[in-house]
């Protein structure tokens, strides 16, 4: 699907969907409790419906009411199980470990980027505590049952991996310690995921080289609000910098969410209507590169990203493609080993962006389409999709003009 969009002023207010992170392990949790959680206000994005799946492989029940979910936990794991990822990296990352350690005997399929997508920590951390991979590549097939014990981790590869191995050691009859070879990037979704483990009755206990995990731990049953997501809120956010008038909802103060450092960055770099330099150290905060890229391109002088090289193995290569967006509407953004620079130019026009079937480019693309001069067609729009499915929806509400056309 191409959307065309015509410059326009974006004003209003917008629900800010709920947070995909959030909803991912809350739905892991109730799944894995003994009993029924509900869990409401959820998105159901393709990634989240692929949790869903995921965890409905493994023995758990799901009634889908509109955004509230009832799940009915696992009281007996299958023997094998048949799991369809799709497109979603934290659905492999996540419930990979956690299949291990019920004992099924898992085939992991999925598509897009995805088979492309490194798991080899899992490769070599399962298999030295009990897993067999009885096949290497995807659709991955993995055997035996996990076990307590020691856990080397990279920190600087992907936070996911610590999610799925603090999901999953909790179930083991042994004790378990994840050990940080690395500084732990993007800390702050490892602090969402304990934080909601917590509330489902598992306690995760952090150690000077990692987190210690107690065995024979049992989750409990917990009725779930999710809360809205900051990297969604961070697209109108920047629209709001580059001149709209949106007001935005679902929003909670108190948010451990690490891309919630977007307030952070605008309260500094904008003021008085015009939109100053800045460096921004993505390491914690990869998903919101692409559209601190288009809120560059809008700067007085050139803006710096950088500690942001893990962002090539994302649903694109995020660097290669926020350049390329930012680029093809007559921008000037230059890419470095870790990150991006980005020079202002005087004036930003219309043109033709290819999404490379990334959802926070497709978005990035629309919010940058508003303020420039001229026609902005996205191809590949559908990709939006996966994490936020009413966003042109959302959009066109706000006063965007978007419309599907065909292209030879």
């Amino acid at each position: 699907m191409d959307i065309r969009i015509t410059p326009s002023h974006l004003s209003g207010r917008v629900e800010i969907p709920a947070s995909k992170s959030c909803a991912h392990r809350a739905l892991i949790c109730a799944s894995l409790a003994q009993g029924k959680s509900v869990i409401s206000g959820v998105s159901m994005s393709k990634d989240i419906e692929a949790t869903i799946r995921a965890m409905t492989a493994l023995g758990a029940h799901f009634d889908v009411d509109g955004t509230t979910v009832t799940v009915t936990g696992i009281t007996s794991a299958p023997d094998k199980a048949d799991i369809d990822c799709n497109e979603s990296g934290s659905t492999l990352r996540f419930i990979l470990p956690v299949a291990a350690a019920l004992g099924s005997e898992a085939t992991f399929r999925g598509r897009g980027r995805l088979p492309q997508r490194p798991i080899d920590i899992y490769k070599r951390e399962l298999t030295k505590n009990g897993t067999v991979f009885l096949a290497q590549d995807m659709p991955y097939v993995i055997g035996g049952k996990l076990k307590g014990g020691r856990y080397e981790i990279e920190g600087n590869v992907s936070s996911q991996f610590v999610t799925g191995l603090i999901f999953a050691l909790p179930l083991l009859d042994e004790d378990s310690e994840i050990i940080l070879t690395s500084r732990l990037e993007s800390r702050p979704y490892v602090d969402i995921t304990i934080d909601i483990l917590r509330r489902f009755g598992i306690s995760i206990t952090e150690t000077e080289n990692g987190f210690f995990i107690k065995g024979g731990q049992k989750y409990t049953p917990h009725d779930e609000k999710i809360e809205g997501d900051f990297s969604q809120a961070a697209f109108f956010y920047v629209a709001n910098a580059l001149g709209a008038d949106i007001k935005l909802g679902n929003l909670s103060e108190n948010s451990v969410q690490g891309d919630k450092k977007i307030t952070e960055i605008i309260d500094q770099v904008c003021s008085d209507g015009k939109i100053s330099s800045f460096r921004a150290d993505c390491s914690d905060i990869p998903d919101l590169v692409p559209i601190l890229t288009v809120l560059g391109a809008f700067g007085s002088e050139d803006s710096v990203i950088y500690n942001a090289e893990r962002l090539k193995i994302k649903e694109s290569d995020r660097l290669q493609t926020s350049a390329a967006l930012v680029n093809s509407l007559g921008g000037n953004v230059e890419i470095t080993s870790d990150g991006l620079i980005i020079h202002p130019v005087k004036n930003m026009h219309g043109g033709i962006v290819d999404s490379f079937g990334d959802h926070r480019i497709v978005m990035a693309a629309a919010v940058a389409a508003s303020a420039v001069d001229g026609e902005v067609i996205i191809r590949g729009a559908e990709a939006a999709e996966k994490s936020y499915p009413d966003f042109f929806k959302d959009y066109i509400q706000l006063g965007g003009k978007a419309n599907v056309v065909n292209l030879e």
